[in-house]
């Protein structure tokens, strides 16, 4: 981002919520880098004008579109689901915590970020039971605590039940995972008790 010169406070309030608006994912360090100000002038505005925190804005816009998901329960997706079109696309965020990384080198452990690019391909399926028969994936760079990755999944083929999707994830504009999954719709069947 780029550093703006000094704007009063009402011209910035202005701007900040056109620019939340169009970018829903930056924190206040980035808000307060490009408005150049203080964070906690930024957190000031953004009470000002009602504007939740970054995680709040996430929640409220994975909760308007987990509706649609019917291949998994809101708490087998990995990160937040932030947009979705059945049979065509999705988009989520993970944050990384510190429990998602490796103590001594804080580099997220790779299972988080599969987990993450495996789950969305599964939700952009229309199906109520959706299983990946296999994946073809490439970690491009270590991904660091308190990094965000946004995956964006695309469904590339379809053949018969089975499904190819491809998922890219991305930390700021640069990609650090992307992965081919072979994924099946199935009929749901009942497990016969033994």
């Amino acid at each position: 981002m780029v550093a703006k010169k000094p704007l009063t406070r009402e011209k910035r309030q202005q701007e900040l919520a056109e620019h939340l608006e169009l970018n829903p994912l930056c924190t206040d360090e980035e808000l307060a880098q490009y408005f150049g100000v203080s964070i906690p002038t930024i957190r000031l505005d953004r009470m000002t004008l009602g504007i939740p925190e970054l995680r709040q804005r996430l929640r409220t816009v994975a909760q308007g579109v987990f509706g649609k998901v019917r291949s998994l329960a809101e708490s087998e997706l990995v990160g937040e689901l932030l947009d979705l079109e059945l049979g065509k696309g999705g988009l989520s965020v993970l944050s990384i915590l510190p429990e998602m990384v490796l103590a001594r080198t804080k580099v997220a452990r790779g299972h988080f970020l599969f987990a993450q690019a495996n789950s969305l391909a599964v939700a952009v399926i229309d199906a109520d039971l959706v299983l990946t028969g296999s994946a073809r994936i490439r970690y491009k760079r270590p991904v660091y605590l308190h990094e965000r990755v946004v995956a964006k999944a695309v469904v590339k083929a379809q053949r018969g039940i089975t499904y190819l999707v491809s998922v890219y994830s991305k930390v700021d504009a640069e990609m650090v995972f992307k992965g081919q999954f072979v994924v099946s719709a199935l009929d749901r069947r009942v497990p016969r008790e033994a």
